[in-house]
């Protein structure tokens, strides 16, 4: 939800009576709260890239259904934390601005999967960081149509099978367009074949070319997007802002001055929007008939 100081004033007319109309004003007050930045690093990686874009959208909070603006930073860079010598001559790589609030930079695709990456933004005079590693995938077996409806005779049916691995605990998010995410993890099904049927309720006509995305994610993401896809209720996107806010892995760390401590979860307050991963992606295509 975007939030903003000022009252909304709601006017309720009573019903009409004898041609006589009568107004009741009742003024709410709106909770205070300044802008806060959006963030969205959500890095999808494909082995089989040798390089691999790292590209982060930011924007911040605004008054009460208005677009979102974009965020315009003081700097944002990307920093190996395992191995801090590697790319830009042994500085950290800095991602450069190529739209109004997008940036981006290329790196090698091994890096992104072997190590562990700080991400730092500086905007209006705030440090913000959030660390990640990379979380891997498994391929999606296959991708057919359906001809279930569940609401609607005119919903579209897919039915996506994957197979896990088995001897470790997995998280997965499933990326199906249109701003529809599912979250799904191997309790029940580890080391196996699962299949599941997903259905649209957009307008998809026969020969729309459909793309479903499998992505690795660890468990606080995880937990992250279940809240997220909780609350949006197909009104936002998980990367703009929630109708209540729900807290990513970025941390402002403009106060913290001792090097041992990467931590100000305590302050409530403390922090941005969104969230930084570097996840392994599969992807399945399918043509509606």
């Amino acid at each position: 939800m975007k939030y903003n100081t000022h009252k909304l004033v709601i006017i309720t007319l009573s019903i009409l009576f004898l041609f006589t109309s009568c107004e009741d004003v009742i003024e709410i007050d709106v909770p205070d709260s300044r802008p806060r930045l959006i963030i969205d690093a959500i890095v999808r990686v494909d082995e089989e890239e040798a390089f691999t874009e790292v590209k982060v959208i930011v924007k911040e909070t605004n008054s009460f259904f208005e677009e979102l603006p974009p965020a315009t930073l003081e700097q944002i860079t990307l920093l190996n934390v395992d191995n801090p010598s590697t790319g830009g001559g042994g500085e950290t790589p800095v991602l450069d601005e190529i739209g109004p609030g997008v940036y981006s930079k290329f790196f090698s695709t091994q890096e992104l999967m072997e190590d562990t990456h700080l991400l730092q933004i500086r905007y209006q005079g705030e440090l913000f960081l959030a660390q990640t590693k990379f979380v891997p995938a498994v391929p999606i077996d296959n991708v057919t149509q359906g001809d279930g409806t569940i609401f609607d005779e005119d919903d579209t049916e897919v039915i996506v099978t994957f197979t896990d691995l088995g001897g470790r605990d997995d998280y997965y998010l499933f990326d199906f367009g249109f701003g529809n995410f599912l979250t799904t993890s191997d309790e029940f099904y580890q080391g196996q074949t699962f299949q599941f049927s997903y259905f649209y309720d957009e307008e998809i006509a026969p020969g729309d070319e459909l793309v479903v995305s499998i992505l690795g994610v660890d468990e606080p993401f995880f937990s992250y997007m279940d809240k997220v896809i909780d609350q949006s209720e197909g009104d936002f996107g998980p990367f703009e802002t929630p109708s209540v806010t729900v807290r990513g892995n970025f941390i402002n760390a403009t106060n913290i001055d001792n090097n041992g401590t990467f931590d100000n979860t305590g302050d409530v307050d403390n922090f941005a929007l969104g969230y930084f991963a570097i996840v392994q992606e599969f992807k399945s295509s399918i043509i509606i008939e």
